[in-house]
């Protein structure tokens, strides 16, 4: 079994198409998540809050740059998770295709290499 990592990502209009009828989408996602539970492969999901609650560290010059939201140049916004134990890459994009997501969004699928396959730093 890997773990995969589904990432939500919206645009604004994505976004508002789902706030348009949240009711709706928060039971569907209830419902998807009930079902990833009983095929035992769901092993964490969280959303996140509005971006304009958030904020930027910015690496790009000398010392970091903290910016905060929104972010009106970002295109796309990550919006929550799906921490998925599967057998393999292609079941991970089948959940991902059961996603209840507003027209616009996007799921990112992402392994999560372990912990035999990151680099040890010597002591």
């Amino acid at each position: 079994m890997s773990k995969y990592l589904l990432i939500m990502r919206g645009t604004d209009e994505s976004n508002a198409a789902m706030m348009a009828d949240i009711d709706e989408m928060m039971t569907r996602t209830h419902q998807f998540i009930e079902e990833m539970v009983k095929a035992g492969v769901l092993l964490a999901a969280e959303g996140l809050d509005d971006p304009g609650q958030g904020a930027v560290v910015d690496f790009s010059g000398q010392a970091p740059v903290v910016t905060d939201g929104p972010y009106g140049e970002t295109k796309e916004l990550f919006g929550g998770f799906f921490l998925l134990d599967v057998a393999s890459k292609q079941e991970a994009v089948e959940w991902a295709k059961r996603v209840p997501a507003a027209p616009g969004a996007k799921i990112e699928i992402r392994r999560v290499p372990g912990s035999d396959e990151v680099p040890q730093v010597d002591k």
